[in-house]
């Protein structure tokens, strides 16, 4: 067992607290609606509602979006830094991942693909995190375009690819268990869109839930790489990391490459 293991749960406890934190902020300073919030107002006289307290009078513009709860300051400063550091840890999952299943002689185009669409993911929460809704809207907008696609496609592949390389009932059980998770990213992602679309108190609001439960749902799935991660090696970022740029260490008495490594872990000292 490496400290690797702790990676993924780290990044799915620091999102997943980090957001809400972001969302507890945004409603203590009158910049969002209580997710719990049903009833919605066309406009709002002056607030009367303390400050400290949520708000007594909602209008659309309130509507607990996630990007919504981090375009204000000072909860947009912590919004930005959740952004950009997820996005740096699911970068290095995703080489690990990949370079994992390389280990373990599963070089394919779905373990490639899922790398590109996972570091994708991660570009566009990079934009997401960094401009605001409200100030940069066309930007936020291509980031979420990109990033909410792109992890769901990185979720999916990752099913197919826990299936391909399951042994035992357990790792059988893990594939079970994240295509259930897939399957209420996808469902909840396909209704957060079609409920975005509609000007509707009602549907913005199941919207904002949906998109909560989509987000909640993929940091899950990425925690649940501690199962596998306990194997990861410093070989294994060697292997994801020479495999990508095309080359291979080459065995010890031949002239020939291999992605199977025998290369010294040394080897990565200056990453």
């Amino acid at each position: 067992m490496t400290a690797w293991i702790v990676l993924p749960i780290s990044l799915s406890a620091f999102s997943i607290t980090g957001i809400w934190i972001v969302y507890a902020m945004a409603v203590m300073n009158h910049h969002v609606c209580p997710v719990e919030n049903w009833s919605y107002n066309e406009s709002c006289s002056s607030e009367s509602a303390k400050r400290g307290y949520p708000k007594s009078c909602c209008t659309l513009e309130d509507i607990p979006l996630i990007s919504k709860c981090g375009t204000y300051p000072p909860e947009s400063c912590l919004f930005s830094l959740i952004g950009n550091v997820g996005a740096f840890m699911v970068v290095v999952i995703c080489f690990l991942r990949y370079g994992q299943l390389i280990e373990q002689s599963h070089s394919s185009w779905v373990n490639t693909t899922a790398l590109i669409t996972g570091c994708t993911n991660a570009a566009g929460l990079v934009v997401v995190g960094n401009f605001q809704v409200d100030y940069a809207k066309s930007l936020h907008y291509v980031g979420a375009g990109v990033a909410f696609p792109a992890g769901l496609l990185f979720v999916c592949l990752q099913c197919v690819l826990t299936y391909h390389v399951a042994v035992s009932a357990l790792d059988f059980w893990m594939a079970h268990l994240r295509v259930f998770l897939t399957t209420v990213a996808l469902i909840s992602l396909v209704l957060s869109g079609i409920f975005f679309i509609h000007e509707s108190f009602l549907l913005q609001h199941l919207a904002a839930i949906c998109e909560w439960l989509f987000v909640i749902d993929i940091l899950v799935f990425y925690g649940t790489f501690t199962y596998e991660f306990g194997a990861v090696s410093n070989d294994t970022l060697v292997a994801a990391l020479q495999h990508s740029n095309g080359r291979g260490c080459k065995s010890p008495g031949s002239s020939s490459t291999s992605t199977h490594l025998n290369c010294n872990p040394e080897s990565i000292a200056m990453i």
